[in-house]
């Protein structure tokens, strides 16, 4: 027998439990990468999966009348996450302090895309992730803590108004919206219409 064929053999069937473990994992791992790159450009068909995903959450909660820590925790984290989506990548309040391009503040500016501190579809799976990971944990009877809910309700509620408060502010601050709306764009149309004037002697 040739013992480089019984050497390549013997080194096949050494395939330890931990190391067929990890290749499945990261197998796994890159199969649902694959899949989450696919769904990036269906918006809408994300956010319908995600409401759907969330009205169970809700009704499992309010089936059990229970578990209203687990939603407090995740409203604080929904709200850390809006604060993330509305906020610009770079914070003006530091742009000030440099040389870098700032914000249009005014309507003759040279536009300029918002650019989020949380884009859009992180923003989407974080919040779906978050969604699912509360509505396993509602299977386990340990982590249902008896608490007044109404008390949580109004500490949330309390917390969400002088967060959004400060972020108005700053938005106000200094003159950006987080949307699309009212921001200039360039129809195709009017582009070439000028263009072509342009050439007109």
């Amino acid at each position: 027998m040739d013992i480089s064929t019984a050497g390549a053999g013997a080194g096949a069937g050494d395939v330890t439990p931990s190391g067929a473990f990890c290749q499945w994992t990261s197998s796994a791992s890159l199969s649902f990468q694959h899949f989450l790159d696919k769904t990036t450009p269906y918006l809408l068909y994300r956010w319908i999966a995600f409401f759907f995903i969330a009205v169970l959450y809700v009704v499992r909660v309010y089936l059990v009348e229970g578990f209203y820590v687990i939603s407090y925790a995740l409203g604080i984290y929904l709200l850390n996450l809006l604060i993330g989506f509305l906020s610009p990548q770079v914070d003006p309040e530091l742009q000030d302090l440099s040389d870098g391009p700032t914000l249009p503040t005014r309507e003759t500016d040279e536009f300029r895309p918002f650019v989020r501190r949380l884009p859009e579809f992180k923003f989407w799976y974080s919040i779906t992730k978050a969604f699912c990971i509360a509505f396993v944990l509602t299977f386990f009877s340990v982590l249902d803590v008896p608490v007044f809910w109404p008390i949580l309700v109004f500490y949330w509620v309390v917390l969400f108004t002088l967060t959004m408060r400060r972020q108005i502010r700053h938005m106000l601050k200094y003159k950006y919206l987080p949307f699309s709306f009212g921001k200039q764009r360039y129809d195709g149309k009017k582009a070439a219409s000028s263009e072509s004037e342009d050439l007109l002697p």
